[in-house]
């Protein structure tokens, strides 16, 4: 069978057609009405701890001081709409807490030294706007969760004044700030109080704060900063309060740890290992073949929940560089790659416009929308992850099926009861050849939303860097 020559051009050269212009703004776009479907969730069903909404779901960090020139949650309620149509599910705000003043880095602060957990950052606006966000972004079928900082305190919590005796002291009895369990040396996280988890009456109240923005205002979970820093006894009491059948709670770790998910503590788990394994490769320091290597080691210590996967959050942009600084012409592929490869896909707010600079962490830097030049690239990754089981989340999606693993290509498939996608990247800054193993009739490019005919034995030409995932649903 041949296969058309147009048709193949289509789906070839995907960098192009992702940068192309329209006359309809991108922020309106949705390809089709098949394409419209798969923008919509499932309802919540309770499944263990496992809802029936994080099964193909993702999730969209917000830096609520940088999203917006207001800098505040009224600020936000203008994207919501343009980014369920992206097809974003869950939102992720970082603190929204009051900050210390004490020991404050730049002039503004970190948002992760926070004064009081029940309390709203005044510079963000009042509780009944925050309660009007949550309400905005459950109406329109989004979930939300907060960062949510149990490790430390900022030096002016009410706390340290009342409760000296729940935060970690040396010898002479001085409150210290965190130190690297690693090293036995300080973080340099100087601006925060490090917490005593050894005191049980400061983890009753840990947990009574996590309930409370649970319980008063519907958010729908937390993802929990330096989670690996914290005992994983605690973590057992709260995620016993957290994951009652009353409550609908998603909990992701920044952690690494196999025994949160592995013992149900958590949902999810960051995929630090992946995404230092994706910025050597981009620098030429890894190759295609390590990332089968990973993947074994990684199924070895982790046997259930799953990995937020991302090119990009908070920390990776202020501190190490915008996604173009660290993956150059490599960033869509990487991003592809983070998306289908395995686990829960995050998107840092800003990277579909995309975000070219590295946010500021302790002053006003806001993001400039406007031309959103990426939103059709994630949009469409977002809507293969929705309507293709075999890229779900976990064990309701499918492992994959290395097809070709060597110092350029990675080639794999996913099945999920018929479910079928098949991916293929060029992880190198050289052209590269791959030879089809089987028929693909009639099967749906994501890079341009076409059906197309490749055959077993064709011979696909790869430039750097680039990919292709296709589908047969």
């Amino acid at each position: 069978m041949k296969i058309s020559n147009i048709l193949f051009l289509s789906i070839s050269c995907l960098f192009f057609l992702f940068s192309c212009k329209s006359d309809t703004p991108k922020s309106e776009k949705v390809a089709t009405a098949e394409s419209k479907k798969m923008l919509q969730p499932p309802q919540p069903i309770k499944d263990g701890i496992h809802y029936g909404w994080l099964k193909n779901a993702n999730v969209y960090e917000i830096n609520t001081r940088q999203y917006t020139e207001e800098g505040n949650f009224n600020g936000i309620l203008k994207h919501l709409p343009r980014l369920r149509k992206m097809g974003i599910d869950i939102i992720w705000l970082m603190p929204i807490h009051p900050i210390s003043q004490t020991k404050r880095k730049g002039s503004l602060g970190s948002p992760y030294a926070i004064t009081d957990y029940k309390q709203v950052n005044p510079e963000f606006g009042t509780k009944q706007d925050f309660k009007t966000l949550v309400d905005s972004i459950h109406s329109l079928r989004m979930k939300v969760i907060l960062d949510f900082v149990p490790n430390h305190t900022g030096w002016d919590s009410q706390w340290i004044k009342d409760h000296p005796e729940w935060y970690t002291q040396d010898k002479n009895g001085n409150i210290i700030d965190p130190i690297d369990p690693g090293t036995g040396e300080s973080w340099g996280w100087t601006d925060v109080a490090d917490l005593n988890y050894d005191n049980q009456d400061m983890r009753n109240e840990m947990i009574s704060c996590m309930e409370y923005w649970v319980d008063q205002f519907k958010i729908d979970g937390y993802r929990v900063d330096v989670a690996h820093n914290v005992p994983n006894d605690f973590w057992a009491q709260a995620s016993a309060k957290l994951l009652s059948k009353q409550r609908d709670v998603f909990l992701l770790a920044e952690s690494e740890t196999p025994e949160h998910t592995n013992n149900n503590y958590f949902h999810a788990t960051y995929g630090w290992s992946f995404h230092h394994l994706l910025n050597d490769i981009a620098k030429g320091e890894k190759q295609a073949k390590d990332i089968v290597d990973w993947y074994k080691e990684d199924r070895k210590k982790f046997t259930k929940g799953w990995h937020l996967n991302f090119t990009s959050n908070h920390d990776e942009n202020s501190w190490n560089g915008t996604v173009f600084e660290r993956y150059g012409p490599a960033d869509k592929c990487m991003t592809a790659l983070a998306f289908t490869f395995d686990g829960m896909p995050l998107i840092y707010g800003g990277q579909e416009e995309p975000l070219r600079k590295r946010l500021k962490f302790f002053e006003k830097d806001p993001i400039t929308f406007g031309e959103y030049d990426y939103e059709e690239f994630y949009t469409r990754m977002l809507q293969v992850k929705h309507m293709n089981t075999a890229l779900w989340n976990g064990d309701y999606g499918a492992e994959p099926n290395i097809l070709q693993a060597d110092e350029q290509i990675l080639a794999f498939e996913k099945n999920n009861k018929g479910n079928e996608v098949f991916c293929l990247f060029n992880l190198s800054n050289e052209a590269a050849e791959y030879e089809m193993h089987k028929d693909y009739i009639q099967w749906e490019s994501v890079a341009v939303g076409r059906r197309f005919d490749v055959v077993k034995g064709q011979k696909i030409n790869l430039a750097p860097w680039s990919f292709r995932v296709v589908t047969n649903r």
